[in-house]
Formats: C-alpha cells, structure tokens, sequence
C-alpha cells in the first residue's frame, strides 16, 4: 500500500475501503467471544509472530544487525495459525505483529491498521477454507502427538495458503486503486503472479510448523523452523539493501546534475515522476515501471560532462555551444554503461532527444527504432520543461504544454505517450514547482486537469531557442522539449 504523505491526504474512497476492511477484521475476530477458544495457542503464535516484526522497529537491534525488512517474510507463522485455530483465533495471531510492524512511509499509523485488517481478513478466510476442507482432521484433530494424515494434508494446506493469496491480492490491489489513484484495469496487473509463489512456499513452512506443533515434542519444535525462515529473511533483507544502494546511486548523481545546472534544480526527479505515470497509465509491466523513473530521473546526466558556463549562458546559444549540449546524451550514456540494475534506462538516456520524424538527435532514429522508454522520457522531458517557473519565464499553463505536445505528436512525439499522459494528469492532475534560485515568479499549488486540447504557448524555454537537430529544417517551429 503506497500513500500520501499525510492521514489528510488520503483520498476518501480509501479510507471507506480501510474502513470496511476494519470492520470486515472485527467481524471475523467475534467468534473469539464463545467459549472453547485456546488462548494458549493463540497467544503463543500471536507473540511469535510479534517477536519476529518486532526488531526491524527496534533503533539498538535495526541499527547493529541486518534485520529482515520485507513484507510478508514471517508469514509462515500466520499460515501456521491458520492450519491450527479455528478462522477468528487466526485472524487476532496477525494483529500484534502487524500493529509492530516496521514501516517505512508515511502515514505510519494509518498502514499499520491497514495491515493488520488485511492480515486479519485473510488469515480467517484462509482458516475457514482449511476447516471446510477437513484440514484440522487430517492434521490429526485436537490430541497432541496425532499422525497426520499425509499426502492427504497437502490439499487443505495448499487451498487455504491460495486463499490466503488470492485476499491479501485483491485487497492490495484495491487500495491501490483508490489510494494511489491507479488504474482499475492495472491495480492488480502482476499482483497474483508475483505473490503465488512466495505463498505457497510459506504454506509448507506454515504446515512444517503446524505438524511439529501437533508432534509429541510440542510446540517448542516448531521453532527449529524460524532458522530457515530467517535465512531467507536475510536474503530478502540484502535485496532491500541492494535497492537502497541503487536509490542513493541515483540521489548522488542527479544532485551533482542540480548543482552544476542551477537552471533545471528538481527537473530530474519530475521527469522520473512524470515517465512512471506514463509508463502506469500505458499499462507497463510493474518490474519496467521503476528502471523508466530511473530513465527519467537520469536522462540530463550526461550534463555532466558540458561546460558549466554553457548550461549556465543566459541568452541564445551559438552553434557551437549548441553541438556542445548536443552531445549530452552520449556523455550520460558513457557514465551509466557500466550500472547493470539500469537496464533500457541507458538507452533512454541516449535516445530521449530523438524524434519520431528521424530531426533528432544523437543519431536521427526515426519511429519505432527509438526505444520505447526513450520515447516516455521524451514526453515526460518536454511536459515538465514547459511547466516549470523558472529565474528567466514563468511557465506554461497545464492545458498550453498538454496542447503544445498534441501538436508535435507524431513528427517529434509518440501520440501514445502523450495520450498516456493526459490521462495521468486527469487522473493525478501535476504540482507546479520552482526550479531556480529565484522563485519570485513561481506559482504552487495543484495544476487543474487540462482539457482535451490547449493553445499552442511560446518555446518551451525562454532563455534559449530549442535545440535543433541534425536537420533543423525537418522540426516543427516552437516546439518544446530543448
């Protein structure tokens, strides 16, 4: 679940829907209120499962130790009470531990509760399922020291461990479709594959722990399978660090990009936001989605390597200075070659300035030769460029620049890349934000949603003429995107 950065801003569509999935937890917890419950149990798996979310919150432990962060590494413990106690016992096992939870994004409270009523509301669906199954019978009933009953065990396990799938998918996709504004036909595109796997192998450590808690040893025995557990916590603990590492890659070098080009401060990081909505609302596989931000964020690197008296010129640029920009995609492809995590995000790098008419440049690619992220990068370039205050014009209107790109599509601009756009900004609408030192000309706030055609404005970039191309005479006049 991704949200705004305050409970205020959370859309009122979501908070219905953590609402409902609250009420739905509180529901599946009243049978707890009949007698017969095993309180022991409960408690037992309910206190593991919050010792094992509790370290990565803990400052001594989290700032010493490597401490598994991902989501759902302890769930094992979950399915365990599932395969063991009836649906409501199972569902409260999951709130202590979610309440516990590290989080790393704000609002903190409001995704903790989040958490622990979509726990709940799977753990007891996936328990009901077990029980309907006969899964409690051929585990071996109540009597400690029972026989299960195997392969027979494997069925009920392995239908409750899907259900328990199938809920935690279906209500991460519909927060995301109402907190994050996504589109209903993409919220839960990729979901279920990524997480069937994942699942069904905490189902068998589950069942492994259910069945050594049932054995004749107890359930102390059931602890020896934390160890792997852990390990493969660890695992996913480094891979958690690997993309941290990648994130502060990237930081660095978009500040050095900043400081050096005072002009464009911020551009960077609203370009990588502008080429993930694009790249969403076209429908992109979820694991394209981050290496495109990287596009965007990383796609003026290589000026870098341009003299910083010509980023920084007032006025027109001669031809000369003019080659010299020219070869910025070239030198921030040189820089990034060697990152292997980047992927099409350094051939984006290199090919954001082509265009579809074969006037662009480094190379004069025409249609479908420039790669497809290069293509988003393009849009996302000129679209912000054009709406950004900047020390030396103020910006375009929303609706201007969306007409100005409408108006380049298809000679300089992919129509569908410009479409996917418009369709995220009526669906997120774009904040307005200062990029120089000097914001006495700057307008903030949420930008309406533009129409579906706008006037054509002046150049994107009133300091300078756009940047031209091999063949400058190929290029329609007053087109954005220098």
């Amino acid at each position: 679940m991704a949200e705004p950065s305050g409970a205020r801003d959370i859309p009122v569509r979501a908070r219905l829907v953590v609402a409902i999935t609250g009420v739905g937890a509180c529901a599946c917890a009243l049978p707890l209120l009949r007698p017969g419950v095993p309180w022991a149990a409960v408690a037992l798996l309910a206190g593991l499962y919050a010792l094992c979310e509790w370290p990565a919150r803990c400052p001594v432990l989290a700032g010493r130790v490597d401490v598994p962060v991902a989501s759902g590494s302890f769930f094992p413990v979950l399915l365990a009470a599932v395969f063991l106690l009836p649906p409501g016992a199972a569902a409260l096992v999951a709130v202590p531990g979610a309440l516990l939870a590290y989080v790393e994004d704000e609002p903190r409270r409001v995704r903790r509760i989040w958490r622990a009523a979509q726990l709940a509301v799977a753990a007891a669906t996936a328990a009901r399922c077990h029980q309907l199954l006969g899964g409690r019978t051929v585990l071996g009933g109540r009597a400690p020291g029972a026989v299960p009953d195997f392969p027979y065990a494997l069925l009920p396990a392995g239908a409750a461990a899907l259900v328990f799938c199938l809920v935690l998918t279906a209500l991460d996709g519909l927060i995301l479709a109402t907190a994050e504004r996504r589109p209903v036909r993409t919220a839960w595109r990729g979901l279920l594959l990524r997480s069937l796997a994942p699942h069904c192998v905490h189902g068998l450590a589950g069942l492994m722990m259910a069945v050594l808690w049932r054995s004749r040893f107890g359930p102390p025995a059931a602890l020896f399978v934390l160890l792997p557990m852990y390990i493969s916590c660890w695992v996913f603990a480094q891979y958690h660090r690997e993309r941290a590492a990648h994130q502060a890659t990237i930081r660095a070098l978009v500040q050095a990009v900043d400081i050096k080009d005072k002009y464009t401060r911020g551009h960077s990081e609203r370009v990588g936001r502008a080429s993930e909505l694009i790249a969403r609302e076209l429908g992109m596989a979820e694991g394209r989605l981050e290496v495109i931000r990287f596009a965007g964020i990383l796609h003026d690197v290589g000026k870098l390597g341009v003299p910083t008296r010509v980023l920084r010129k007032d006025g027109p640029l001669s031809p000369e200075e003019r080659a010299v920009i020219e070869l910025h995609p070239e030198y921030g492809h040189e820089m990034v070659r060697g990152i292997g995590f980047l992927g099409e995000a350094r051939a984006a790098i290199l090919h954001h300035h082509e265009r579809l008419d074969g006037s662009g440049y480094p190379y004069g690619l025409v249609g479908a030769q420039i790669p497809e992220a290069a293509r988003v990068v393009a849009v996302a370039d000129a679209f912000d460029a054009m709406t950004s205050t900047r020390s030396y014009r103020r910006a375009r209107p929303v609706t201007a620049a969306v007409g100005e790109l409408r108006r380049c599509a298809g000679a300089q601009f992919d129509p569908r890349m410009v479409e996917g756009l418009v369709r995220a900004l009526s669906r997120h609408g774009w904040h307005v934000e200062v990029t120089a030192a000097e914001p006495a000309a700057a307008t903030r706030g949420n930008v309406p949603v533009p129409g579906p055609s706008g006037p054509t404005g002046p150049s994107a970039d009133g300091r300078r003429p756009p940047a031209p191309g091999p063949r400058p005479a190929a290029r329609p006049s007053s087109t954005p995107g220098a």
